[in-house]
């Protein structure tokens, strides 16, 4: 999946976006996933229908954030 939505940040350029705290904290703060642009995002920054199809580096970057530790 490259990207859902054409607003949203190219699939190649998420586990950079994961590791950067102003990009994930504006997709917080808008209530916008940082790939598909839904609402109703999670402390990761992604919707629940991006973070299921997340690749296992990725899903590591998510989880931090999840779990409250951040980048």
């Amino acid at each position: 999946m490259d990207r859902l939505n054409s607003e949203g940040i190219p699939r190649d350029q998420l586990g950079y976006a994961l590791r950067n705290r102003k990009m994930v904290m504006f997709a917080r703060q808008t209530d916008t996933c940082m790939l598909c642009c839904r609402n109703n995002v999670g402390e990761s920054g992604l919707c629940s229908y991006c973070y299921s199809s997340l690749d296992p580096p990725e899903l590591e970057l998510a989880v931090k954030w999840n779990a409250g530790v951040g980048p």
